[in-house]
């Protein structure tokens, strides 16, 4: 039976006594801040330029039906984050300029490990996508931002991941092809989100107030996403750069709020073919090693668009979004991906802050990968999926979620969701799965 943290039962149990007191009180549901406002004491030190905050995400995952194991079980994985935001100006004097420091730990399972996907291969998309990057504590940012020539010029370094600033997208709903920058879900192994830090600088020029465009440069070193190096400041293990770059368009549509999104990365590490050796032949025929390529490269697409408003309250009504990536070839498992959906938020006047989301998404393997593992079952002589020396051969796979946002608090968000994935890991031979899981995000 699964055995939730304390912290869910407490989170939940608060929520029933959240009044419509002051929001300085504790437990207050119009407080941003589950422990209030210590007496005024946060407010007086916001207003001073400190800003400290407690997070809490917990996931909760049950596998209903399907599936590549159909013993059925349910698992939970979570995330603290604590974090502070200097506003160095107001502080030290120092014009235009911020500090941010914010350390993570995760722990828990994962529903999608073995009973979702075929251990054999894994899977691309989780049922949680708060589990991931080892259950362990790490510095997740520490950077300096300032800003020049009126805020035209924006300049960011320290250590922060890619998704941070590019390719960036909300993480509301649970299953992983729904949260996040997307381009680190498919390229994984040189494009680190969070909680993975790096060493990394950004530059945003903004060319007029709803366009900017932005480019960077981010450590590329695998020995980051190891558990033990959670504080890890060294550039020992280094490879080689990622460099994004990307314009980002917000208009107001009929007066409502836009985002879209295009972008490009270029990463200059050596990175191994996924078929081929250096004589040109199928590595898995050969048994030479796979040859590598000097680069890594892929590009991205996303939109955000509001579509209709309440006159009463124009943050209510409907948005829809959609996301895309296409990846290298020659070095990448995934070609190619693609994603819709819409969020409704307010539905009913009585819940004003409640939303509901649905979202859709198609994870498409690369030809010459399938390929590869084709001819590595021939090389082994081994035809029956059954076997466990078989290697699964990935195609495509969807997703799709339903979630329902409870706003139980301004500190408390409750998410219900009903997710359904369509050949597990691309493996044909897995039965579809539907999962129920639960989005618990507060803010102490």
């Amino acid at each position: 039976m699964l055995q939730l943290p304390k912290t869910c039962y407490i989170g939940l149990a608060l929520s029933a006594l959240a009044t419509p007191t002051g929001a300085s009180e504790m437990f207050a549901s119009d407080s941003p801040w589950m422990l209030g406002d210590w007496g005024g004491t946060r407010s007086e030190l916001l207003e001073k330029g400190y800003d400290f905050t407690l997070g809490y995400t917990g996931e909760m995952g049950s596998n209903l039906q399907g599936g590549y194991d159909h013993d059925r079980t349910a698992r939970y994985s979570d995330q603290f984050t604590f974090g502070s935001h200097l506003d160095l100006e107001k502080i030290l004097g120092w014009h235009d300029t911020e500090f941010q420091l914010t350390i993570t730990e995760r722990h828990g399972d994962n529903i999608s490990n073995d009973r979702i996907n075929d251990p054999r291969v894994g899977g691309f998309t989780s049922a949680q996508e708060v589990w991931g990057r080892g259950e362990t504590w790490r510095l997740t940012q520490l950077w300096v931002k300032q800003k020049y020539f009126d805020g035209a010029l924006d300049v960011k370094f320290g250590r922060f991941g890619e998704g941070e600033d590019f390719n960036s997208f909300p993480c509301d709903f649970q299953n992983l092809a729904f949260c996040g920058s997307q381009v680190g879900n498919w390229v994984g192994g040189i494009w680190y989100n969070w909680p993975v830090s790096q060493w990394a600088l950004r530059v945003r020029y903004n060319l007029n107030d709803a366009l900017y465009a932005q480019v960077g440069v981010f450590e590329q070193n695998p020995s980051n996403l190891e558990s033990g190096n959670g504080f890890k400041l060294s550039g020992s293990g280094t490879q080689g750069a990622v460099m994004p770059i990307e314009l980002v368009w917000s208009p107001r549509v009929n007066g409502l709020k836009g985002e879209y999104r295009a972008g490009y990365y270029y990463s200059n590490a050596k990175a191994q073919d996924v078929l081929k050796d250096s004589n040109g032949q199928p590595a898995a025929l050969s048994g030479a090693a796979y040859r590598s390529s000097s680069s890594k490269h892929g590009l991205w697409l996303g939109a955000q668009q509001q579509v209709t408003s309440l006159a009463s309250d124009q943050s209510r009504g409907l948005s829809l979004f959609a996301n895309a990536t296409v990846h290298d070839k020659k070095t990448n498992a995934i070609d190619n991906y693609v994603q819709a959906g819409l969020v409704y938020k307010g539905p009913f006047d009585a819940r004003a802050k409640d939303d509901i989301g649905f979202a859709l998404a198609r994870v498409h393997v690369n030809p010459a990968y399938r390929k590869n593992a084709r001819l590595a079952n021939q090389a082994s002589g081994i035809d029956d999926y059954d076997n466990p020396g078989f290697l699964p051969v990935q195609d495509t796979e969807y997703s799709a979620e339903l979630y329902y946002g409870i706003h139980l608090a301004d500190w408390l968000t409750v998410r219900p969701n009903l997710q359904y994935i369509r050949h597990p890991g691309g493996v044909s031979q897995v039965d579809g799965a539907l999962i129920g899981g639960l989005k618990i995000q507060s803010s102490f």
